[in-house]
């Protein structure tokens, strides 16, 4: 007989088992973790997107006019369409503070409007970098490697050594990172042929002397990597020139690197024209040197194999590609109708006709001990096929009927009338041109009224058979001027400059040239120093010749100024560098520099151990800094001429011993390059 169930026994089976019920639980748990889990990983992707987003997120502006006054920017041509892309640039204003930039401006002349696009993720603000187009990626793509940042005041000094690319198409700025590239520097130039990018030259100015650049690299576009192409000492390149005997005592073949050059591309490699370097002779002040070759980098790409030299045997490794490209380093003639010598000239490829069109410049020559300097406002071209041709490209006037001339074009005389100013012959005057009616002094059609102010260091772009000019620097007397003027010129057509937006610069009236104003500077501080230290010195004391101590005074500024071109001096010894104390250097942070130094020395003459030969090591630091401890004043002072607080002299010693010595501003020599 079956037993019935009582109300205990139904109520103990509807409990769940233990086991059961851990079971459900557990299943429930992992049910709600993924739950969790795919909710969260939703979230970081969702965190990833925004965050992708507004490090991407490109803002457009129309702005009023170019950009602002500045130097040392790019001005590339768009690959992709009639725009012209500004970027980066530095400005240095009256009272010596030092500004860079990295916006990024478009140009477009058809309709003559700049914008200004601006993305958190760009490169940093720089000056003297390069940067070169390619049609690659759709819309093209601009590529920029290196420059050059400073402090405010020029006491520290930064160079580049990043890589950038940026697509035209969503102005998105991106980095490229590759184990090997070029090392930092600026005042270096690229330039574009087929899928490669050459980069050649450039400067590097740690502080203590400039070192210039003399290696040439190429980048694949194709597969992002660089190479560093490489020659062997008995193969020509720029690196190599003949020193004149009556300039340098050096009569071989000597390196001569250089940055601020030209570096056109062509359908069959690169012309490279020009630049600058500085000569560093021991115990002597680096003198800077303008160059004036020209070379021609011919570049060419390995034939495909044919099928008749492919291997039969299949299994055998074929060997691994090498770099493929190959480049030969060729030096044009000079002829004589060549520019003069120059730099900070600029040099811009017209496509069309196959030449390079170089404008402005400035030459620097030492006289007397003083820089005398000529600015240019000419234009050249150089016709790069064949062997090279320089061309002067003047401006032409505009043709009118006169009563001298024949419909051959021939005048009375029988000599062959030229236009353009430059070719006018002896005999021909201003009436033979132009309405006898008009003044020839003030005559509007003359078309050299409309050259802009000469400059060096502009920007120069090339669009169609249109030259665009933008910006740069121009000095009158003791000043320096960053314009912001923008002008186009028909190249194909040489009548006249358009000026697209003139000058806000004034530039001062009545002001001397360079050479005569310093003479005179010189002369009125003289006057002037003599009568402020009379004065001072009748007060102070009256016992004492006030001529004897402005000589004394002239004295000790001379052996300041020499103290800061020898500490520059990277051949001294490391004695010499380690036992000389620094501008702005206290003597206990000579003593902590130098303590090994002083305690060899201590122990090499005395027999005292511990605390006396601390003692005598800190004696002879003592005496030798307080030899140089006038020398060390005044070259403060010139320091706190110059613009530098105390704390900038002490950022500068610690930078200075780092590098084995030297006491000058770590960017002022770089700054004042050409």
């Amino acid at each position: 007989m079956a037993k019935k169930n009582t109300p205990s026994a139904s109520k103990a089976q509807k409990k769940p088992k233990p086991a059961q019920k851990i079971e459900r639980k557990t299943l429930k748990k992992s049910k709600s973790n993924v739950d969790d889990d795919n909710q969260d990983l939703e979230c970081i992707l969702e965190n990833m997107r925004r965050e992708w987003e507004e490090a991407h997120t490109v803002t457009e502006e129309l702005v009023q006019g170019p950009p602002s006054r500045r130097a040392n920017a790019t001005l590339t041509p768009c690959p992709s369409g009639n725009y012209l892309w500004c970027i980066g640039g530095e400005f240095f204003s009256e009272d010596g503070k030092a500004y860079f930039y990295n916006d990024v401006f478009r140009y477009s002349p058809e309709k003559d409007e700049w914008r200004k696009f601006v993305s958190p993720t760009c490169p940093g603000p720089r000056s003297a970098h390069a940067v070169v187009s390619t049609p690659s990626g759709g819309g093209g793509k601009l590529f920029l490697f290196g420059g050059e940042f400073s402090s405010l005041h020029q006491t520290t000094f930064h160079h580049y050594r990043d890589f950038w690319v940026f697509d035209i198409p969503t102005r998105i700025w991106d980095r490229i990172e590759t184990k090997l590239k070029p090392s930092a520097r600026s005042g270096h130039r690229m330039a574009s042929w087929k899928h490669y990018i050459l980069l050649f030259g450039g400067f590097y100015d740690p502080g203590l002397t400039t070192r210039y650049l003399n290696d040439l690299w190429a980048f694949d576009t194709h597969t992002y990597t660089w190479i560093q192409i490489e020659f062997r000492d008995t193969e020509s390149r720029p690196s190599y020139v003949v020193f004149p005997a009556r300039r340098v005592e050096l009569t071989h073949l000597a390196r001569r690197p250089r940055s601020g050059f030209s570096f056109v591309p062509s359908q069959d490699g690169i012309l490279l024209h020009g630049g600058y370097c500085k000569q560093y002779t021991k115990g002597k002040p680096p003198i800077g040197t303008m160059l004036d070759d020209t070379w021609f980098l011919h570049l060419s790409l390995p034939s495909p194999p044919t099928p008749s030299s492919t291997p039969k045997n299949t299994n055998t490794k074929t060997p691994a590609p090498g770099p493929g490209l190959k480049a030969k380093w060729e030096r044009r003639k000079k002829p004589s109708y060549a520019p003069p010598a120059r730099s900070g000239c600029t040099m811009a490829l017209w496509g069309a006709r196959g030449t390079g069109v170089l404008f402005g410049g400035v030459t620097d020559e030492d006289r007397d001990e003083r820089l005398e300097s000529v600015f240019w406002d000419d234009l050249y071209g150089y016709q790069i096929a064949g062997k090279g041709r320089w061309v002067c490209m003047g401006l032409k006037r505009p043709k009118t009927k006169t009563k001298t001339k024949t419909k051959s074009g021939k005048r009375k005389d029988g000599r062959r009338e030229k236009d353009g100013d430059g070719d006018r012959t002896e005999n021909q005057d201003a009436g033979d041109t132009v309405d006898a009616e008009h003044d020839p002094e003030i005559d509007d059609q003359d078309p050299n009224l409309t050259i802009p102010l000469p400059r060096y260091n502009a920007m120069l772009a090339i669009l169609r058979n249109t030259l665009y000019i933008y910006g740069g620097i121009f000095e009158k007397g003791s000043r320096e001027y960053t314009l912001d003027d923008f002008y186009s010129l028909q190249l194909d057509k040489m009548d006249r400059y358009l000026c697209l937006k003139e000058s806000g610069v004034v530039i001062g009236e009545g002001e001397e040239s360079s050479s005569d104003e310093d003479d005179d500077d010189d002369d009125d501080d003289d006057d002037d120093d003599d009568e402020d230290e009379a004065e001072d010195e009748d007060e102070m004391r009256d016992d004492i010749d006030a001529q004897d101590t402005k000589d004394q005074t002239d004295t000790l500024r001379s052996q300041a100024t020499t103290f800061m071109g020898v500490s520059k001096d990277a051949t001294r010894s490391p004695d010499d560098i380690i036992s000389t104390p620094l501008a702005g250097e206290t003597l206990a942070m000579f003593y902590a520099r130098s303590r090994d130094h002083w305690s060899a020395k201590a122990l090499s003459s005395s027999d005292n151990r511990g605390k006396e030969l601390r003692r005598d090591a800190f004696g002879l630091a003592e005496d030798r800094y307080a030899t140089y401890k006038p020398v060390l004043e005044e070259v403060e002072k010139i320091l706190a001429e110059a613009g530098l607080d105390e704390d900038e002299m002490r950022r500068s010693v610690k930078v200075g011993a780092g590098l084995g010595g030297g006491s000058a501003v770590g960017g002022q020599g770089s700054r004042n390059r050409r």
